[in-house]
């Protein structure tokens, strides 16, 4: 994916730069269900908090994030690690879930967008924005925006508004507009910028 989609967000000046200078697919190499879990943990939280929290629920969890590690869980334990009582409800509500339902890529492999969407956000504690962040990082969807993501459209502003004004949803749609088949890839390298600030 990121080899036919360099070609295409070349064309963008500030994302030709980007490119250059940044390695968003640096990223752990994590299971779907560990993925979801980190989104679960990230949701509301700086990039640090996240970080720090997500350490720490892994550590008592020796590594080893599955659904099954998840319900046997203390959650005392895991409100120490950093959790609130919604996030150990929300994870152990998605450990249900991969319980019951094929999650995995190979599950959703035939799934349109708006079908894993629906499918996700049947979780208690996934939304949307979790839904697309699944879809992006696990399933490597190539198209998707994530402008429920306040770093990306801090980023977006910052490398495209000139930082002079806050840029509407709308604008921002048409900025990426350039980005398309690809604007997942052009998501994590606008991240990647955002967060090495």
């Amino acid at each position: 994916m990121i080899d036919d989609a360099k070609p295409v967000l070349r064309e963008d000046p500030v994302m030709a730069e980007l490119l250059e200078e940044h390695d968003p697919y640096a990223e752990a190499n994590w299971t779907e269900f560990e993925r979801l879990c980190v989104s679960i943990i990230n949701q509301q939280l700086s990039t640090a908090s996240a970080a720090a929290v997500k350490e720490r629920v892994f550590d008592l969890l020796d590594e080893d994030v599955t659904p099954e590690a998840v319900l046997d869980a203390d959650e005392d334990a895991l409100g120490e690690a950093g959790l609130s009582g919604m996030k150990i409800e929300y994870m152990r509500n998605a450990a249900e879930a991969f319980r019951e339902n094929d999650l995995t890529r190979a599950g959703l492999a035939d799934h349109t967008p708006d079908e894993v969407i629906d499918e996700l956000t049947e979780i208690k504690g996934v939304g949307e924005w979790t839904a697309r962040m699944y879809m992006m990082f696990v399933l490597e969807h190539e198209d998707v925006l994530p402008l429920g993501d306040l770093a990306i459209r801090r980023g977006i502003e910052q490398l495209y508004g000139d930082g002079e004004e806050e840029l509407t949803r709308e604008e921002m749609r048409e900025i990426a507009e350039a980005w398309r088949p690809y604007r997942s890839v052009a998501a994590r390298y606008i991240w990647a910028a955002y967060e090495s600030d």
